[in-house]
């Protein structure tokens, strides 16, 4: 009898267990296919942002080398180089660039009106913290009353200062030039050097400066690394250096040295037309399916048009003379100072 009992008891909490561990198995899985649905709503909802993202990076439609305005042409991909593209496709990509630009500005030329190397280099010492198209207005009664190395270095520095004092800054810069040109006379006979060494050495004069002045006066190219080219070639992840000379060093290797100063005209054009620091145009860039930052400024394409400057958005450019080629494209010369 009391073995009988024992088993009875031995069964009975057998089957407890069994049913309580049944019981537990059931509530899991019913709490398992509550959970379900909460799994999946995330993933529903990334796919759901995915497909916004995706229409919101499309590029707007590539624009003309026009010069009146910018039309649309061919559709271009919404695809974006990757940050971590080979050396190989980072040169690719930025030939690509420069030969879309140069189809965009193919008048690119220096935005300083001269007719000799003296007053472009002069021109250029002036440019510094103010607009080309200012430094334009002011240098015709500059060069009008001292058109020579040797009648500027003999000049009277206060009669100097009021032709200047429209660029800013005018003392400073009026001892430059001033400087500039009685180093001219006194070491190099009144003649403009055509050497880089010899050029950094003048008051006033940088890589910057030396490099436009050998590319477009002379002929032989340089990077103008200025503040639009410093901030373009980064935008486009050409580099990551802030230095101008490191800058100069990083974006040459990536091109032959012929193209070094028309790639710098294109760079800067697009800077100041149309990639602009602040509020770039990018649903009127020509280069978008290129650029890692579009997306940074507006993207609508009507939009974006308004902020164009200069021929591009229908307006004078800087240069009172400008070449014939810019003409021909349907550029405007710039206004005299005071005009307007």
């Amino acid at each position: 009898m009391k073995k009988s009992a024992a088993a009875q008891k031995s069964a009975a909490t057998k089957k407890a267990t069994t049913s309580k561990k049944a019981t537990t198995a059931k509530k899991a899985a019913t709490s398992a296919k509550k959970a379900a649905p909460a799994k999946k709503a995330p993933a529903k909802k990334a796919a759901t942002a995915s497909a916004k993202l995706k229409k919101a990076v499309v590029a707007p439609k590539k624009a003309t080398a026009a010069v009146k305005g910018v039309a649309p042409a061919q559709p271009v991909s919404a695809s974006r180089p990757r940050k971590e593209e080979s050396r190989t496709a980072l040169v690719r990509r930025a030939r690509r660039i420069n030969r879309e630009l140069a189809e965009v500005f193919p008048y690119a030329h220096p935005e300083l009106d001269f007719v000799n190397p003296f007053q472009l280099i002069v021109a250029t010492v002036l440019s510094a913290q103010t607009t080309d198209l200012r430094v334009n207005q002011t240098t015709p009664a500059l060069f009008a009353k001292y058109p020579t190395p040797e009648d500027l270095a003999a000049a009277n520095p206060e009669e100097v200062e009021e032709i200047l004092r429209p660029c800013g800054f005018f003392r400073a810069k009026t001892r430059s030039v001033i400087g500039l040109s009685k180093a001219l006379v006194e070491e190099y006979g009144g003649e403009v050097p055509g050497r880089l060494e010899d050029l950094v050495k003048l008051p006033g004069v940088g890589r910057k400066t030396a490099f436009v002045v050998l590319g477009n006066a002379f002929g032989r190219p340089g990077i103008t690394v200025d503040t639009h080219f410093q901030r373009l070639v980064r935008r486009w992840q050409w580099t990551d250096e802030t230095d101008p000379d490191k800058i100069e060093a990083a974006v040459g290797a990536l091109f032959p040295k012929s193209d070094w100063t028309d790639l710098s005209h294109h760079v800067i054009w697009h800077g100041r037309r149309i990639c602009h620091a602040r509020k770039p145009a990018c649903g009127a860039c020509p280069i978008a399916p290129l650029c890692p930052a579009y997306g940074e400024g507006e993207t609508d394409p009507e939009k974006a048009k308004k902020l164009l400057k200069y021929e591009k958005g229908g307006f004078p450019g800087q240069r009172l003379n400008p070449p014939q080629a810019y003409l021909d494209a349907g550029g405007k010369p710039a206004p005299p100072l005071g005009a307007g």
